[in-house]
């Protein structure tokens, strides 16, 4: 069993930036992956990392402005995200991979609980 607890959520003003992370217990991440869920809105794919961190995959919405990383030492997925918008207004939640795959449409394996962005504009 795999336990992940995402942190790292907060109020910012547009234009700002945030770092969440990860903290995967129990076992090593397969794929890393991020998604979110906006108010009134169907959760969305963000970013995802292989297990060896050399492969990754961005949502368009979110390319050139938000990175993902991971250190497998420490058993963390981060997300450092940049030039936020208001539309970047979401619980945040990490997802280890089924297989070691950075498309979305695969299986998740495990899920944290989220943490929520709020982004002021």
């Amino acid at each position: 069993q795999v336990q992940l607890v995402e942190s790292g959520g907060g109020l910012v003003q547009a234009g700002g930036s945030l770092r969440l992370s990860c903290a995967a217990s129990g076992r090593t991440f397969s794929s890393g992956h991020w998604f979110r869920q906006a108010p009134g809105k169907d959760r969305e794919f963000v970013a995802a990392i292989s297990s060896s961190g050399w492969s990754t995959r961005y949502a368009d919405s979110v390319k050139g402005r938000f990175t993902i990383s991971r250190d497998n030492a420490k058993n963390m997925v981060y997300l450092q995200m940049n030039s936020l918008k208001a539309e970047d207004t979401a619980v945040y939640y990490c997802a280890a991979g089924k297989v070691d795959v950075t498309d979305p449409a695969y299986d998740m394996a495990y899920w944290g609980k989220g943490t929520l962005v709020i982004v002021s504009s």
